[in-house]
């Protein structure tokens, strides 16, 4: 009646060894370190790297922990270890020297962070600790605001770039094509011309609607956007600058970063566990886009200190300078696909594909200048630098490559950065907190004491009331809350405040389906029940109420998830979790240890349970 068979005690014991092997990540902490990932396409961190970094510490003084140098080939970073922040600070600004002699021109990103002390032989199984909120580990909070005038103004060039190639394509002459006030002007010398580019560009730029005017000397066709292309616009700018920032923070190795659209304009930023701000600030506002130009015919190339001849521009490109035309074929704004491959001789490229515009952009100047040079040039912070000069051979469009990537990883980054590319609209900070380690460890101790304080408190009312069953209560309790921490874990859920104020709320929960069971047992064994029966009746007739509060409040969470966001949402997700871990511990384990201590006992003449 009273005994569970052997597979039940084995599920027992395997999620008991499962919560502890996942829950104990938690107690390791973290370690300060520093990051270092490359600044531009191209460079690339390797052992030479190691060797620099290594004798520059060592000539300081400064000890490594024993982990050493730890390296993220994915993507494409290393982090070194250090045993606390004072050893850490320093080597960032040793690191920063060595690496970055120039300060005008950054090649490594060297940022501070905190990484998992947890050991390899967990790590390997994927055991981690779960990853703490912002109030929790302490970061930084951004609030951004989006220039949404800068997206139209964005998207009316690329338009009248687009209305020129169609007009061209189509022989319409034109006199000129002005912007203002987010409209379009394009001027005619004949109602004729004004009329057959109306039609053209009706069709071709569906984005716009457009009306014809006359002149004082000539006929104008004015382009205005649709209120529904406004829109989109503005709401493609806010998801592509989100998509973008998400991209950038991996830089910062951030935790669990929250990026996340606020109202119309705005996108909040928290990283978790960033030390330092002005870093994060550097990242965020980082733009990284791609332009084609023509080289110069005659010397594509000059010394690094030359002057570039009048009406050329110079850029880096290894250690010397490539000489371009100053008009640009296409800009990164035409890039709608980038991604990592090789060439017909098996070297490192990256394959581009451009929209309809900057195709018929690249068809033409390929087709217009075939056996001249042209390259490929790469912005990062307004400095531009050749990624490779090639002679045209071909006329091509919409898809081609870029060669000259001296490894495979070099061109992984520059496709990420390709993809990434600039921001869609200029942006601002309006609003910036920093919440130190301290504090952050500060609401972890208030956290972690609120809940021990409520377990103890919830002992000692369960052992005086219940005695041996308030017993088995307790113990079914703590391993609800390690089942609760190991599932967290393993999800690798973020947990902040409101998460702990869910554990707090899992634990009252939890005791309360071990209440329904001990008061059911009590009323059988008042009615006379035999206490073998009265355990048996007690648990099954306990179930069905356990259940249907459990799943009315379950409801109640999975709507928070639904809808809520931010902390409600991190409430909710701990919530929901903590009543399924309190199904499993309030009656299965709570049962196995009742069936374990009185089952056996054939001839049992009383219980202990108050």
């Amino acid at each position: 009646m009273n005994r569970y068979p052997l597979w039940k005690y084995a599920v027992i014991v395997v999620a008991l060894i499962i919560g502890v092997i996942y829950s104990v990540p938690n107690l390791f902490g973290e370690v300060p370190a520093i990051q270092i990932a490359p600044a531009r396409a191209g460079l690339k961190i390797d052992s030479h790297l190691h060797e620099k970094i290594d004798a520059a510490l060592q000539k300081a003084d400064l000890l490594k922990s024993q982990t050493g140098f730890e390296e993220l080939s994915q993507e494409g970073v290393i982090r070194i270890r250090f045993n606390d922040t004072d050893s850490q600070l320093k080597a960032k600004d040793i690191i920063e020297k060595e690496l970055n002699p120039d300060q005008t021109s950054t090649d490594y990103i060297v940022a501070l962070a905190l990484v998992s002390n947890t050991p390899n032989g967990l790590m390997s199984i994927n055991a981690l600790p779960m990853p703490l909120g912002l109030d929790l580990r302490g970061g930084v909070y951004f609030l951004l605001k989006v220039d949404m005038q800068g997206a139209l103004e964005k998207k009316l060039n690329a338009l009248a770039t687009d209305a020129r190639s169609r007009l061209r394509d189509k022989s319409i002459r034109y006199q000129n094509i002005d912007k203002k006030n987010s409209q379009l002007f394009i001027k005619f010398a004949s109602a004729d011309d004004a009329n057959k580019a109306r039609d053209v560009l009706v069709d071709g730029i569906p984005d716009m609607k457009f009306e014809s005017e006359k002149g004082v000397d000539s006929f104008l066709l004015r382009g205005i956007f649709r209120p529904e292309a406004i829109k989109a616009t503005q709401e493609n700018a806010l998801k592509q600058n989100i998509i973008t920032l998400n991209k950038r923070v991996n830089e910062l190795a951030v935790k669990e970063p929250v990026i996340q659209k606020q109202g119309v304009d705005r996108i909040v930023v928290q990283l978790p566990g960033v030390q330092d701000t002005a870093r994060a600030k550097d990242i965020i506002g980082r733009t990284a886009t791609l332009e084609a130009r023509l080289a110069d015919p005659i010397q594509s190339s000059i010394g690094p200190l030359d002057t570039p001849p009048i009406g050329m521009d110079a850029f880096k490109f290894g250690d010397r300078q490539g000489v371009f035309k100053k008009s640009v074929i296409i800009t990164g704004d035409r890039i709608i696909d980038a991604s990592a491959g090789f060439d017909q001789n098996q070297r490192p490229s990256v394959n581009l594909t451009l929209d309809a515009a900057g195709g018929r952009a690249m068809q033409e100047m390929t087709r217009e200048n075939l056996q001249k040079p042209m390259g490929m040039i790469l912005f990062e912070k307004g400095k531009g630098e050749v990624l490779t000069i090639a002679t045209i051979q071909g006329e091509f469009g919409s898809k081609f490559q870029i060669t000259g990537q001296p490894t495979t990883q070099s061109a992984n980054d520059l496709a990420l950065l390709l993809r990434a590319g600039s921001l869609a609209a200029p942006m601002e900070i309006i609003e910036e907190r920093t919440i130190g380690p301290s504090l952050g460890a500060e609401n972890i101790e208030k956290g972690f004491k609120s809940l021990v304080y409520g377990f103890i408190a919830i002992a000692i009312f369960m052992l005086l009331y219940y005695m041996l069953f308030g017993l088995f209560s307790v113990v079914a309790l703590a391993v609800n809350l390690l089942l609760l921490i190991a599932v967290l874990s393993m999800l690798q859920a973020t947990l902040s405040l409101p998460g702990i104020a869910a554990m707090a709320l899992a634990l009252g929960m939890a005791i309360d389906s071990n209440v329904l069971i001990n008061e059911r047992i009590r009323e059988e064994l008042r009615q006379g029940t035999n206490p073998q029966l009265a355990i048996s009746t007690g648990f099954e007739k306990a179930w069905a109420t356990i259940f249907d509060s459990n799943v009315t409040t379950l409801i109640a969470g999975l709507a928070l998830l639904a809808f809520g966001s931010g902390p409600i949402k991190g409430f909710a997700i701990v919530h929901c979790l903590g009543i399924l871990t309190s199904m499993f511990s309030a009656v299965f384990f709570s049962r196995g240890l009742v069936n374990l201590w009185y089952g056996s006992k054939k001839k049992l003449q009383s219980v202990s349970i108050g």
